[in-house]
């Protein structure tokens, strides 16, 4: 057989990684990986997954400690708490190869899948917490709103209470919109003080059914005893305007869990005809960078999260776009891979049992099932 080379460890070192970086798809990059034991170690010790994944999703920037220092992340529950340098290095890659082809490719405008529950309704279910899902104050003839209850004192707080669309999800702001009575007389407008916001997940492996979240809703049963908070922010003023008020986290924030509590703080607004201050809230919007449908995540019960590859799921949309695999031709990196393993006479499909399986004396094996099929 003809006798061929490795550019990577033909070329100096430096024209070798200036060649790498060009790879701007993360299905290429992990490709790269599995050429060979150098291409792999070459890929990994110089954080190319990594480099791509912030320069496409800057938001990520932010979760780099909760990452790589406190190991929240990892696509295999096995690997947490990996001490060594190799095992490290190893789960960083595949981390960030996960969230660069998971992530979703724009910012998501709200990201709320359900409203759980508030802490007080005043006439439930006509004013319950489902209302603020609809961006309109008015549906119909009637008002689409929330209502607290009312209080003689003032500064008794409300909460309300969100599942968000991914249990992986980089929040960047959080809108929220006070209800102006337009009924009542000079229009009052029933806003908060000040808002902060909490993010968590639930402290057990389940999904809200139903009834659950009926219970919720009627104020039956408390969500606090089934979520673990994670986050909360700063105090942020709200005016008493009737707007959608946004307010921009100082940086982005991921939130592992997928669950989001909005607390209001601090009422301004007396009811006439009872002399009571209620809350009232027309809309409410998450503006986030989710995971695609096609990752799962799995929630431990210490709070760390599994990223999982579920290729059965629908609806998905691919961070750079549909890859050239997806749309049934070969991305140029791929075809010149092939013809590299092929002078060296290897196909596609003994590379893969070589690196996924570990059978033969080829890179090291660094992913599961999950990964494989999601590249």
């Amino acid at each position: 057989m003809e006798s061929s080379g490795d550019f990577v460890e033909l070329l100096d070192s430096d024209v070798s990684l200036k060649v790498l970086s060009h790879l701007d798809d993360p299905s290429d990059i992990v490709r790269a990986a599995l050429v060979s034991r150098y291409w792999r170690q070459c890929v990994i010790e110089n954080q190319f997954c990594k480099k791509l994944c912030l320069r496409l999703f800057p938001e990520v920037t932010s979760a780099i400690h909760a990452i790589e220092v406190d190991n929240l992340i990892d696509t295999k529950e096995a690997n947490f708490g990996g001490s060594t340098a190799l095992e490290v290095a190893e789960k960083n890659h595949r981390v960030y190869a996960f969230l660069t082809r998971g992530l979703a490719p724009i910012l998501e405008e709200n990201c709320i899948k359900v409203a759980i529950s508030a802490t007080s309704t005043d006439n439930y279910p006509e004013e319950s917490i489902q209302n603020t899902l609809e961006p309109r104050d008015r549906v119909g003839d009637g008002a689409s709103y929330w209502s607290s209850k009312g209080e003689s004192d003032p500064a008794v707080p409300e909460t309300l209470t969100y599942e968000l669309i991914s249990k992986i999800c980089f929040i960047t702001e959080i809108h929220v919109q006070p209800f102006q009575a337009y009924f009542q007389y000079d229009f009052p407008i029933y806003s908060a003080k000040a808002v902060r916001f909490r993010m968590g997940h639930l402290k057990s492996p389940l999904d809200f059914e139903s009834d659950l979240l009926e219970e919720f809703a009627a104020g039956l049963r408390s969500p606090d005893d089934y979520i673990s908070w994670t986050y909360v922010s700063s105090e942020f003023p709200m005016a008493q305007e009737n707007c959608l008020q946004k307010f921009k986290l100082p940086q982005p924030v991921l939130c592992i869990g997928g669950i989001l509590r909005i607390e209001l703080l601090g009422r301004v607004q007396r009811q006439e005809l009872d002399n009571l201050y209620y809350l009232c809230v027309s809309h409410v919007q998450v503006v986030g960078r989710p995971l695609s449908p096609k990752f799962n995540v799995e929630i431990c019960p210490s709070g760390k999260c599994v990223l999982k590859y579920c290729p059965d799921s629908t609806g998905c949309s691919s961070t750079t776009g549909a890859s050239a695999d997806e749309k049934g031709e070969s991305s140029h990196f791929y075809s010149f891979t092939t013809r590299l393993m092929q002078r060296a006479g290897w196909n596609w499909e003994e590379m893969l049992v070589t690196n996924f399986l570990g059978n033969l004396q080829g890179a090291h094996d660094g992913m599961d099932s999950d990964e494989e099929d999601a590249f």
